[in-house]
């Protein structure tokens, strides 16, 4: 098994894919400050919420935060292009993991996999060739590649899938609960915005997600299902862009199919022109550090997702265990917050709204992480303007679903 890993292979699926990585990075960085979403995130609030082990990032003043995307898009070029890819790949790898880290009040499970793919795609040999560094130095220029390299995009995405599924598998999401209420806000869409309050619909695809997510990689492994697991996942993913509006992940879970068909389909696919490549049969040896790496990356993303059930409490309630999991798009949460400050002489109640935006306060409202980092900010503040040994005691109430209204 270890030699399989091993085995040179076609590298057109993993050069192919680079090529399509580095555009949808470079859309994902330079939209974001189109659309308004920089600015909204690391501009516009006075404050933000990172994760507490890396409280020490903060987001530059000014506009500094725009230039630092424009930066970003530009590394994302580079590696489409395939140009300084190393440098380029490493580069963006670092700025998109400062800014995942630097705020939670618009955190996505999609954010965490474009991470955990920037860092793996540097170590990736995926600038061999069809890029300008294969053609600038045509030393380094090669038609294939460790078996693993491409192993590694299947068995990633499977664990996503397979995980987002079995999370939907609660009463909320098969109920189609949960998909009503995100239908709800879809009434005004142009053309299908009545049609997407239907409960027949609602019911299609709260179990037609739950089951894409479950069958589509085992599909797409199997020769006999494959094409109609591809065209699937084209309507299934085209459809999740349009409704709801969420980034490049569509079109990375699109591109993942380049890794379940065979190299030399894909090969013929993107490179009519050239002749099949005859793969030398013992041109890599085996490496116990990579094998040693692989088995504790995959043994740390099956097990992570799994620490919910260390906590006590419902996941989707106390957001335990929630982030970093592959939960995605599970529940609808709202709520609202204030906070009554307490010293020796007298006692007021202090709105979030007054030190955050709305956004923000709804996550305060709802996810006890930030509402503790708040308490701090408030504290903080307090503080230096000379009130001492502020007591403060959040006020809240939030809902999950449904469900009413609670403390």
């Amino acid at each position: 098994m270890i030699k399989t890993l091993f085995r040179p292979v076609d590298n057109s699926p993993l050069v192919i894919f680079r090529a399509i990585f580095g555009l949808l990075i470079m859309l994902e960085a330079w939209g974001a400050i189109f659309t308004g979403w920089v600015s909204a995130n690391f501009i516009e609030p006075a404050y933000n919420f990172p994760f507490i082990w890396f409280s020490f990032l903060r987001p530059l003043p000014g506009n500094g935060m725009i230039y630092f995307y424009i930066v970003m898009g530009a590394f994302g070029a580079l590696v489409m292009l395939g140009y300084k890819y190393r440098l380029a790949m490493i580069s963006y790898a670092l700025m998109w993991t400062a800014v995942y880290l630097m705020q939670k009040t618009s955190y996505n499970n999609h954010y965490y996999l474009l991470m955990l793919l920037n860092w793996v795609m540097c170590f990736l040999p995926a600038n061999r060739a069809f890029s300008l560094d294969a053609r600038l130095n045509p030393k380094i220029k090669e038609a294939h590649c460790p078996q693993w390299c491409l192993w590694f995009f299947t068995l990633q995405v499977t664990i996503v899938y397979i995980y987002a599924s079995v999370a939907k598998m609660y009463p909320d999401w098969v109920s189609g609960e949960v998909v009503s209420i995100f239908f709800a806000g879809k009434r005004n869409y142009l053309l299908i915005g009545s049609m997407l309050q239907y409960s027949w619909l609602i019911m299609l695809i709260s179990w037609g997600g739950l089951l894409f997510d479950l069958l589509i990689a085992p599909a797409l492994m199997w020769n006999r299902t494959r094409q109609v697991a591809f065209l699937i996942s084209i309507f299934f993913h085209l459809f999740n862009s349009a409704v709801f509006q969420v980034g490049i992940f569509p079109y990375l879970g699109i591109a993942f199919a380049l890794f379940f068909y065979p190299p030399a389909q894909i090969r013929r696919l993107f490179f009519r022109n050239h002749a099949e490549v005859k793969v030398p049969s013992n041109y890599y040896s085996t490496n116990k550090w990579v094998t040693s790496i692989l088995a504790i990356y995959f043994l740390f993303q099956i097990i992570l997702p799994l620490r919910h059930w260390r906590y006590e409490g419902n996941v989707y309630w106390t957001e335990e265990g929630h982030r970093l999991s592959w939960r995605m798009m599970l529940r609808a949460k709202s709520g609202n917050i204030s906070f009554r400050v307490k010293t020796d002489s007298a006692e007021w109640i202090i709105p979030a709204t007054d030190y955050v935006t709305n956004k923000q306060a709804s996550k305060i409202a709802t996810r006890p992480d930030m509402c503790w980092q708040f308490v701090q900010i408030l504290k903080s503040d307090l503080e230096s303007n000379g009130i001492e040994s502020p007591e403060i005691y959040p006020i809240g109430r939030a809902r999950l679903n449904k469900r009413p209204y609670a403390p």
